[in-house]
């Protein structure tokens, strides 16, 4: 089973990009999408010549903005929508497909913003969504995967000294975050398999950055233990363009 993870940053611009012609290479089972930045119709609209899977979305109440999109071959036992706390709920961050040995969590994680506004908002978020996926996890292991818009390690970004408790994404709070689902189990597959590889998921689009492989590793497929020995590989997909993350895979056996 191969499940891609991308944040597309919008649905409809990377549609009129090689977005359909990607998606045939990669062939996924399942895709996340994540920031589709467009309304249920929409995505539905956008992606509607995809006839071979099954479609969810959960899109922000703010048009335009955030929002997320699950694609499956495989028909999920279930799918829910959100972590159940009114105040994180309305931005469609989160989708939860069953399948019979696991769930599936599509995530987008909030940004902390330009000036760290959100960052105590953030905090909060990241403690409340372990203790949904530790909850899930009490019926079945889990994957977990997304744009969690954080860099673990200094390897995770070029310009790790120069960043660090100024930029969003590499403040101690963001790094305590992603420690916090790591001691709680959930294994960074990616660094499991490559551990001292630096390679990027996102880029900036000012300065030429992909072009200078100024990056962060900020997308992550995090994985319950007892999975980790069905993961047959984890890969950045860089070299597929379109948005300003690329593309990130997983192949698990069952």
């Amino acid at each position: 089973m191969k499940i891609i993870s991308w944040n597309v940053n919008g649905i409809r611009a990377i549609a009129k990009k090689d977005f359909f012609e990607t998606l045939e290479k990669m062939a996924p089972d399942i895709l996340c999408l994540q920031e589709t930045k467009a309304q249920d119709n929409e995505v539905e609209k956008t992606l509607s010549t995809l006839e071979h899977y099954n479609k969810n979305y959960n899109s922000a109440d703010k048009k335009g903005y955030s929002g997320t999109a699950l694609l499956s071959k495989i028909a999920p036992l279930g799918i829910t929508m959100d972590m159940n706390v009114s105040e994180h709920d309305e931005e469609g961050r989160i989708q939860c497909a069953e399948y019979e040995n696991f769930f599936l969590v599509n995530v987008y994680v909030p940004n902390s913003g330009q000036q760290l506004e959100r960052l105590d908002y953030r905090k909060q978020w990241d403690a409340d969504f372990l203790k949904y996926l530790k909850n899930l996890e009490k019926t079945k292991p889990v994957i977990a995967c997304g744009d969690f818009n954080v860099a673990h390690r200094p390897i995770d970004l070029k310009n790790d000294k120069s960043n660090y408790n100024k930029t969003a994404g590499y403040t101690q709070i963001e790094i305590d975050g992603m420690d916090n689902f790591v001691k709680a189990g959930f294994v960074d597959s990616f660094r499991l398999f490559h551990p001292d590889v630096v390679a990027y998921t996102y880029w900036s689009y000012r300065f030429k950055s992909r072009e200078r492989n100024t990056g962060w590793r900020i997308d992550y497929f995090l994985v319950s233990k007892s999975l980790v020995e069905r993961i047959k590989s984890v890969e950045i997909l860089s070299e597929y363009f379109g948005s300003d993350h690329c593309p990130i895979a997983l192949e698990i056996e069952f």
